[in-house]
């Protein structure tokens, strides 16, 4: 039986912002990788791994994604990203990226609208609990990895959202038809560009019934 190329690879992570930077502001890049690729070439690697590049206000190193179609700014642009994938793989090399679905920043546009419009279609797409009967009591004991309540209240919405991780991590609620429906339509949709597959972070968290 042909082995899972995943199973059997040598895999190297890189993190952009500290890997390589082409172009002198102290701050690593798609381009910066690209120069390298030789050099992980000849080490042997198989696969890269690639830490997140989404766009993201970087509370948490990327891992607070506020645009998942968008490159973040200080690494390049999506036709950087597009040379590199092109260059990993006329090397022979595979591409991997880091994805988070388990969250997205409060910045991200999804849940801008659901804390703004609790009638809107992305009304669902995080986990709301209302106030009532004390709004200065999370609705449950849960705690953030990251210290203190899992719970933030909002007074726009008077209701308290939750983030299992930063106060800037609000968890997706993969209860949600709609939201479902749309990371899978993201996930082909770089899928499609050629990347070779994904590192899915915390995805042992997306299953939550919260009281």
């Amino acid at each position: 039986m042909r082995p899972v190329w995943w199973k059997e690879a040598l895999v190297y992570q890189i993190y952009p912002r500290s890997f390589k930077d082409s172009n002198g502001d102290g701050i690593g890049d798609l381009n910066g990788i690209l120069e390298k690729l030789d050099y992980l070439a000849d080490l042997g690697v198989d696969v890269i791994w690639l830490s997140p590049i989404y766009d993201s206000p970087n509370d948490d190193n990327g891992y607070d994604i506020r645009d998942y179609r968008r490159i973040m700014a200080e690494f390049g642009t999506m036709a950087d990203f597009e040379r590199l994938l092109d260059g990993v793989h006329s090397r022979g090399m595979k591409l991997i990226m880091d994805l988070v679905i388990n969250h997205t920043s409060d910045e991200h546009a999804w849940f801008q609208e659901s804390l703004q419009n609790p009638d809107s279609p992305y009304r669902d797409y995080y986990f709301w609990r209302s106030s009532a009967p004390d709004p200065s009591q999370p609705p449950n004991n849960w705690t953030s990895f990251f210290s203190g309540s899992a719970w933030k209240y909002y007074p726009e919405r008077d209701a308290w959202a939750l983030h299992l991780f930063s106060q800037k991590q609000m968890d997706l609620n993969w209860e949600t038809d709609l939201l479902r429906a749309d990371l899978y339509a993201m996930i082909k949709w770089w899928l499609n560009k050629g990347i070779d597959g994904f590192r899915l972070d915390v995805i042992n968290y997306i299953s939550k019934q919260p009281g």
